[in-house]
């Protein structure tokens, strides 16, 4: 409803400016509470998972090496690394498992390697029907 203003004459008339002062002192009241309010919410902490130990070692693993030109290589319980091409990476890992699909897979990449291609190993080996397939992780540094 319009507020009216009369003048000595008992003339009326509608007044059509909104009073902005209750406004201001609204707006003016919710900053000072959010200013003494920020700094009491505590801040969250993001708890991410860190790598298990295991109990023991396996006997026999095989292990894929990224190397930083992106060329695979295979090495089979400490031996020596052979060069592999991804194609082959598959049939090389299930003839060093010998029908045993307990034998773990683990890929291990430099940290200049690129993410698509250690994705890359992973989705060969588990297409073709290599079950334990993991990364390496180091500690420290």
């Amino acid at each position: 409803m319009p507020a009216t203003v009369s003048r000595g004459g008992g003339r009326r008339r509608a007044m059509n400016e909104i009073n902005m002062v209750p406004f201001i002192d609204v707006m003016l009241v919710l900053l000072i509470i959010f200013m003494v309010s920020a700094p009491l919410i505590s801040t969250a902490v993001v708890d991410l998972p860190t790598v298990g130990k295991a109990r023991q070692r396996p006997q026999s693993v095989i292990e894929v090496i990224v190397g930083t030109d992106e060329k695979l290589r295979i090495k089979l319980d400490k031996g020596e690394a052979e060069s592999v091409a991804l194609p082959q990476l598959a049939s090389r890992v299930r003839a060093a498992q010998n029908g045993s699909a307990e034998v773990p897979v683990v890929i291990s990449a430099d940290k200049q390697v690129r993410y698509e291609s250690v994705v890359k190993v992973m989705d060969t080996l588990q297409r073709n029907g290599v079950q334990r397939v993991g990364l390496s992780v180091k500690q420290g540094n």
